[in-house]
């Protein structure tokens, strides 16, 4: 099967990888995003999709906007495909593009349609706190994420996973599942399954204000926000910026979903139960852990943090660090 590969950050390189391995499929070229100047120096870096293409000495098309560029264009058209396979390639294709290949264009998204729609499925998930999450592939049409339903794969969400480490296992499993998608499409096995847009949910752009914290929010409402937007949600300390990057909800409840290194927390929960303060404030240090902070309702402990310009480390380090003291206020 000939495919022309759509896609551009590291979520996408198992699928292109998973495409390049197999005997079934023969990947034409692929088609990623512009480089982007990064870092310090501001050097041009290439999308992670794009340095796998040229280790495979793939031809890569990198058009600013797609929609206009004739001469990509062009070269899709001449390419023949029997599929393009979109995974998160970060524009919008045209209803040119997408009546091209003779299957059409098939997208892994990152969650289960016809929930969180759009370009953040897996922040957003974890952000409303959901206990499973899955891939969809689908075939594309003009909307956003509104396309036919092809496969889902479905995956529990631990407590304490960020959308980093899910975004991680998500890629693996929607690999698998875009192979299994062609192979099946191709064979006629697969009825599309139009999706019921009245329960469908949305995962916008994150902006800048979804990072800061509001300590007068739930302890588990902050819990999922820090690992949702991982590793750049933020508060201050001492009129300095604190990025809060990992934590723990200490309540009964949670403490069966949490794995044996924090047993103790469990132990001592009868003595913290007992502490109350204003939201923000730090109200105990647990020895090897880290600080206690009371929110709007509940205690959340922090298990990682980075100050600015400092490297990331854990929270009883920077107990010891900073020699914080119970009573110190957060935000």
């Amino acid at each position: 099967m000939k495919i022309v590969f759509f896609g551009t950050p590291q979520f996408a390189v198992p699928s292109l990888e998973r495409l390049l391995e197999h005997p079934e499929f023969e990947v034409l070229a692929v088609v990623t995003q512009p480089d982007k100047r990064r870092g310090r120096g501001s050097q041009l870096m290439p999308s992670p999709v794009k340095v796998v293409a040229e280790a495979h000495q793939l031809p890569l098309w990198q058009p600013k906007r797609i929609k206009k560029a004739k001469t990509t264009l062009d070269l899709l058209r001449q390419t023949q495909a029997d599929a393009f396979v979109v995974v998160a390639y970060g524009q919008i294709l045209s209803p040119e593009i997408l009546d091209m290949p003779r299957l059409g264009c098939i997208n892994g998204h990152g969650s289960i349609l016809p929930q969180y729609r759009g370009a953040a499925p897996i922040q957003w998930c974890l952000y409303h706190g959901e206990t499973e999450t899955g891939m969809t592939s689908m075939l594309m049409d003009a909307g956003m994420d509104t396309g036919p339903m092809l496969l889902k794969a479905v995956t529990p969400i631990e407590l304490l996973e960020n959308a980093t480490d899910l975004g991680q296992r998500l890629a693996q499993l929607g690999a698998d599942l875009l192979i299994e998608t062609l192979l099946k499409l191709d064979r006629g096995e697969i009825q599309p399954i139009p999706q019921d847009h009245a329960l469908a949910t949305y995962a916008p752009l994150i902006q800048d204000k979804d990072y800061r914290l509001d300590w007068q929010k739930t302890a588990i409402a902050l819990h999922h926000q820090i690992r949702a937007f991982h590793p750049h949600c933020i508060t201050s300390f001492r009129d300095q910026p604190l990025k809060v990057c990992a934590s723990v909800p200490l309540a009964p409840e949670y403490f069966c979903k949490l794995s044996s290194q924090y047993q103790n927390l469990q132990q001592q929960w009868s003595n913290l139960s007992q502490l109350s303060g204003q939201p923000g404030e730090v109200v105990a240090l647990v020895k090897r852990f880290g600080p206690v902070v009371q929110t709007g309702q509940g205690l959340l402990l922090l298990s990682e943090v980075q100050l600015a310009g400092k490297r990331l480390q854990s929270a009883w380090d920077f107990v010891n660090g900073t020699r914080l003291a119970v009573g110190e206020i957060l935000g």
